[in-house]
């Protein structure tokens, strides 16, 4: 296994975990945009069909229209699915193979009910503590949902790996989640803390990027909001792109740890096989 990124020999600290994927993320950045570019503009579908259809006014108008949804819910499975791609693509390069027996893209599109409906339940695991806060008014629901993000998140962070996990393992959606909650006993401050660290790396790319999109669009806009907007959404899009890799990059590290913490690195070295 020497030279390879993944998996690792042996349980790793928080930094080694941030570190890993890291590296993961630099060998792989230039072999994952194209899906990380593509899935970010599957995400804004909706925005994308309305401001060619009738601008920035009829964009507004129909956010969370019946067709609204529609178009969301399309691009999320196409998102979903370029994820994939590019997490097999990060797995294939990290492992030292280069490439799988059957490339990722064929390897998602044969799994894609399982991996669509993985991605399905995690959210409802996560979502549907909320939905008491659904039933209160005014000030009461942002206490509630206060409240509520705690139990929330808890779920969230011990089905983090179910996606991984479905990808790698090819489990069942619900044999994913099953595993992930397995393998994330006994880590959530770990994994909290890791999973932190991210986020606040992400935020901090994300503001970088809407800000160099201001900067870059407002000399094409000329006064125009609609250019300004398009433009805007191409630069964030181009910027954008950068971070989805890097959380793919994350799971992956994060689940090589487990795998190894939780069952042994023999087992995390006989998952390093081939996904056929």
């Amino acid at each position: 296994m020497a030279g390879t990124l993944y998996p690792p020999s042996r349980p790793q600290s928080v930094g080694e975990i941030l570190d890993a994927a890291f590296r993961i993320f630099r060998a792989t950045l230039l072999k994952c945009l194209p899906y990380a570019g593509l899935a970010l503009i599957a995400g804004q579908l909706p925005n994308i069909y309305y401001l060619a259809t009738g601008g920035v006014a009829a964009m507004a108008a129909a956010t969370y229209q019946p067709l609204w949804w529609v178009l969301y819910f399309i691009g999320y499975v196409i998102s979903v699915l370029l994820w994939s791609m590019m997490l097999l693509r990060q797995y294939a390069v990290a492992t030292g193979r280069g490439a799988a027996n059957e490339s990722e893209t064929a390897a998602v599109l044969r799994r894609a009910p399982a991996i669509v409906l993985t991605w399905i339940l995690m959210a409802v695991a996560i979502g549907v503590w909320f939905i008491p806060a659904g039933v209160l008014h005014g000030a009461a629901i942002y206490g509630a949902a206060l409240v509520l993000a705690i139990p929330a998140t808890y779920v969230g962070v011990r089905v983090s790996s179910a996606w991984v996990a479905q990808l790698l393992t090819d489990r069942g959606p619900s044999a994913s989640l099953t595993h992930s909650w397995t393998l994330t006993a006994g880590s959530f401050w770990r994994l909290s803390a890791i999973y932190t660290v991210a986020v606040i790396l992400l935020f901090v790319l994300y503001l970088l990027s809407g800000v160099a999109a201001v900067v870059l669009a407002l000399p094409f806009a000329r006064g125009d909001i609609a250019v300004l907007t398009a433009v805007s959404t191409v630069v964030v899009v181009i910027l954008g792109a950068i971070g989805a890799p890097f959380y793919s990059a994350l799971a992956l590290a994060v689940f090589g740890d487990l795998t190894v913490r939780r069952e042994g690195t023999d087992l995390a070295q006989r998952i390093s096989a081939p996904v056929s």
